[in-house]
This record gives structure tokens, sequence and C-alpha cells, in this order.
């Protein structure tokens, strides 16, 4: 595991270099380190730590894009951190930041943590794009208006964001009685078990989507706890790396992918293979977009 200092020497891929100052950056990684309000399983704030580390001994080239990502140039931004137990106010300040990311023109990239911090780059965005959708990978619906007392827990993102925009959910296998009672006007779920009798239903999330422009936040509990056992809680039956990857590269050649956010991350000791997906992921959804 990297210290809690790691932001002082590891850049996001090893990039220290002329493409990973600020002023010639295209691309802003984002590390927020919080679990306050985790449920089950804790240990998320360690996530964007090991996300960073694993991401140094990755190759650089990607043999599926032919390309280099690293020299659209990315910036390490330094790392949000709290100690308070409520949600809202790291919220706030992760909104801050990515307003400043986007209004220097370069493009986010939020690592998490829980769940709860992705309102932050929703409502950032929300002030730069009147129009714009959400696609959310997840195992859990997190629709609930209230959870352990708090409306920004990690479980009520999806409920926060639809108060924003419109949303649609691909890999949702795990629901409150609650949550599937409520319909949502501007809400579109593709549960696991419909998705894998339905050869088309990646054509069918993108044309859900209701806008060109669309943030993405993918929970790393959307995977298949045989390859993510990471995960504060994990859920039998998610997805696979080509079938997600077959979503991320067909929603970078249709759709304007103006950010995302990776979260939920809970690294294991001794395990580093998570980690080490995690920071694929990224990479190669950055080759995708760009």
């Amino acid at each position: 595991m990297p210290s809690k200092n790691y932001k002082a020497y590891f850049k996001f891929c090893g990039a220290e270099n002329r493409y990973s100052s600020w002023e010639k950056s295209r691309i802003v990684i984002l590390p927020v380190s919080y679990d306050l309000t985790a449920s089950y399983r804790p240990g998320a704030s360690s996530g964007p730590g090991a996300i960073i580390d694993a991401s140094r001994y990755m190759e650089t080239y990607d043999d599926e894009t032919r390309k280099e990502i690293y020299k659209q140039g990315i910036y390490t931004a330094e790392e949000i951190r709290s100690m308070d137990p409520e949600p809202h106010g790291i919220i706030k300040k992760v909104e801050k930041k990515v307003c400043a990311i986007l209004k220097a023109g370069k493009f986010p990239v939020v690592l998490g943590g829980e769940h709860s911090i992705t309102l932050g780059p929703v409502r950032a965005l929300k002030k730069k794009f009147k129009d714009f959708s959400v696609l959310q990978l997840d195992a859990h619906r997190d629709l609930r208006d209230s959870f352990q007392g708090s409306k920004y827990s990690h479980a009520c993102i999806a409920k926060r964001i639809l108060e924003l925009t419109s949303l649609t959910q691909v890999g949702i296998r795990s629901l409150s009685q609650g949550e599937a009672a409520k319909e949502h006007k501007n809400l579109k779920t593709f549960f696991m078990k419909d998705m894998i009798k339905n050869e088309d239903w990646i054509e069918d999330a993108i044309c859900s989507l209701d806008s060109d422009k669309v943030y993405v936040t993918i929970d790393m509990d959307v995977f298949d706890p045989s390859i993510m056992p990471s995960v504060g809680t994990p859920e039998p039956g998610g997805m696979g790396w080509y079938e997600t990857l077959a979503l991320l590269r067909r929603i970078s050649q249709e759709k304007k992918v103006i950010g995302f956010d990776v979260v939920e991350l809970s690294p294991i000791a001794g395990n580093v293979s998570p980690d080490f997906l995690a920071a694929k992921l990224i990479y190669k959804f950055l080759s995708y977009i760009f």
C-alpha cells in the first residue's frame, strides 16, 4: 500500500515529464480519499492511492487504440481528504475543485473514495452544461432518499443525481424493496439478469441516454467479485472486463464523454490485481475518449 503522502511522490502512470504539468495537461486526476459513511467493509479511502501506485507499473502504450495517451498530458492533483463523517462538506470541496478543472478547459477524472463523492463533479458539470446525462456502472441501485441518517450517503447517490439530470444505470443486481417500487421518469435501469439475455444491451443503454454529453460514474462493484473482490459491498454475478470495455468504447465513439469517476475500490493487503485493474480501466477509458 502507498503511504498517506503518496501524492508527494507518485503521479498517475508515473508521469513525471513535460506532459504531466498543469499547464500542459489535458487530463486531471483528482484523488478523493473519503469513506466515512461506508456501510459494510471500509477501506475505500485508500483506493485513490492504490490506483495511482498500481498505475506506475502499466505499459503506457495501448495495443487496442495504438496510442500513448499520457502524451495528452495527465496531471495528478493534490489529494482531497476529510475526517468529517458527514459527506456534504467533502462533496462541496470536490465540486469546487472540479469547477476549477473545467474552467481551465481540462478533463476531470475523479478517484474515490466512496460513491457519495460523485455528487461533487455532477454539480460542477451542471454549472457548465445545462444538458448532459449520467451513466452509472454499479451493482447497486443507490436510490434511497436517505441512509443511516444522511441524504448524502453512498447509498443515495443515484437519487441525488436524478435531482439534477437524467441517469442510466447498468449492471444493477442489488436493491431494496423500496428502490424497486418507485419509478422515475428520467431514469433507465439495465439489470444484470436482463443484460445477459440481451445481445443488444450496449446499444440499448447508449440509446437510453438523453443527451449527447455524458458523465460516467464507475462503482468498482459493477465487476464480478471473481475479478474485483476489493470493494466494500461485493455482489455475485457482475460484469466482466471485456464487456465493460466494449460499453466504454462505444460510449466514447457515440457520445461526448465530459468526465468520469472510478469509486469504491477498497484495497486488500497482498492482492494488487484489483488495484491494477482499476488503473488499467482508467487508462483504457482515456485512450478511447482521446
